[in-house]
């Protein structure tokens, strides 16, 4: 009777336990609900749809204007006329690069997040049937639950090198902007030069055509050579060439804003560009003091990245100095063996390396000293380049200078002597021709000095990560509330 009463009873105590893994089983879905999962939501792309998408792309002054009275409140826009503020503005909404930039930032705040969250409980059921147990039930039910322990030095390192992310991404983000604005001044500087040079190679074939006719009327006269007429028509190749080669930088300077802008280059025709100062560049380069200097170095990608580096290799020798101790895992549990109810308990040691760690440690001090030598000739080789950029600034003034004082004044006063002596019949119109052709070379030469001058600006602005001059110094929004 007691074999039976003892069967009966490990009976209802298996059904019981039975009912409460069922129970267990039918609350999972809810407790998933209530856990919040995520679900997958596909968002495929099209190439096609996207180029088409960049092929439509307009330069909309209603939509740039606000953005500049944000960026730069005292700035006025008239809307229509296009310098460097409001093409920088534009560039801010249109450019591709930089749209990517800024949506890897929320990439790092969201892997930030993500790296913040504790690693989740091991959950493991067992179950067990021993054939004639002497017991009142042959069933083994349990279950334990693994928890690691996230804390200490770990942690830190991962938290730390995640916080890295998001610095990296916030300078990529810096960097992208600064650069796409370097390629956005670049090519607006070799469009409206070679807008100058296209004008004044047509005027310079104009006045070559007319002399080479006087020349080809005197050689058929027996008054000229044929040597003579044939450096006349040297002389006006040059010209045709000069012409197309401004002609073809200026495509290329066009594709350039195109490019920076994020829109295609055929929505630039008509499109108004203004530098008013472009001719009368600041006479002396300002010299950065101590401050702007350190500013200059602060805001310098390669200077960045290195301290980045450097930084990661710090979390990198924190986290190795962490794994010379266990790791700790706490697993308490239940057990249900056989009518007998147990509450286990273990904890779990992940043991470090049989060294101690000290191998993986001293490599990660290695790396650290070696981020920290690679930090300083990243910056001793920035302080050279903005010592380079200024005096390439003001070499490049002193060659503006010379020929404005020199070879212009002079070209233009002996074609204004030309202009003087053939209308008093001293000379013919060959000479006249010849003449003006040289005022006009003079000031291709002068147009060539002056884009030495904008092209060692740009590099001084790139070396000190800030304008030197213009509409831009009147931005006072800085990148974190342009992300």
């Amino acid at each position: 009777m007691r074999s039976r009463a003892g069967f009966a009873n490990g009976q209802r105590a298996a059904g019981r336990t039975n009912d409460i893994i069922v129970a267990i089983v039918r609350a999972l879905p809810l407790l998933l609900l209530i856990a919040g999962c995520a679900a997958y939501h596909p968002a495929p792309l099209a190439p096609v749809a996207i180029a088409q998408r960049e092929a439509e792309a307009r330069l909309d002054a209603a939509r740039v204007a606000p953005l500049v009275a944000a960026i730069a409140p005292d700035a006025a826009w008239n809307g229509n006329d296009w310098d460097r503020l409001s093409l920088f503005a534009a560039m801010l909404q249109g450019n591709a690069d930089i749209a990517a930039a800024r949506t890897g930032i929320a990439t790092a705040r969201a892997a930030r997040r993500a790296a913040g969250v504790r690693p989740g409980p091991t959950l493991t059921l067992t179950a067990e049937y021993a054939g004639k147990a002497p017991e009142a039930s042959p069933w083994l039910f349990g279950g334990s639950i693994d928890v690691p322990i996230d804390g200490g030095g770990r942690r830190a390192s991962r938290l730390a090198i995640a916080d890295l992310g998001i610095t990296a991404a916030r300078y990529d983000f810096a960097e992208t902007v600064w650069m796409t604005r370097m390629a956005l001044r670049r090519a607006l500087t070799d469009r409206l030069v070679a807008a100058r040079r296209q004008d004044e190679a047509a005027a310079i074939v104009a006045v070559r055509q007319r002399q080479f006719d006087i020349v080809a009327r005197r050689v058929a006269a027996g008054a000229a050579s044929r040597a003579e007429l044939e450096r006349v028509r040297a002389d006006a190749a040059d010209g045709v060439r000069k012409g197309a080669e401004a002609a073809a930088q200026i495509v290329t300077a066009d594709a350039g804003l195109a490019a920076a802008l994020g829109v295609p280059a055929t929505s630039l025709a008509g499109l108004v560009l203004v530098w008013p100062d472009f001719e009368t560049p600041p006479p002396a380069v300002a010299m950065p003091d101590a401050a702007q200097r350190q500013a200059a170095l602060a805001a310098r990608a390669d200077v960045l990245k290195a301290m980045i580096a450097y930084d990661q290799a710090e979390a990198d020798l924190r986290g190795e100095i962490a794994r010379q101790y266990p790791a700790i895992n706490i697993g308490p549990g239940y057990t249900w063996e056989r009518g007998l109810v147990k509450l286990p308990i273990n904890f779990g040691f992940a043991l470090p390396p049989l060294d101690g760690n000290r191998g993986a440690i001293a490599a990660a001090t290695a790396r650290r000293a070696e981020a920290g030598g690679r930090l300083e000739a990243v910056i001793a080789g920035a302080q050279a380049t903005i010592d380079g950029a200024l005096a390439g600034a003001v070499q490049a003034r002193r060659t503006l200078a010379a020929v404005r004082s020199g070879e212009l004044p002079a070209a233009q006063r002996l074609a204004r002597q030309a202009d003087s002596e053939v209308a008093a019949g001293a000379i013919d119109r060959g000479e006249w021709a010849a003449a003006q052709a040289g005022a006009r070379l003079a000031r291709l030469s002068e147009l060539d000095a002056l884009a030495g001058v904008h092209a060692a600006d740009a590099a001084l602005e790139e070396a000190l990560r800030r304008p030197v001059a213009g509409p831009e110094l009147a931005i006072r929004t800085g990148l974190k509330e342009l992300r």
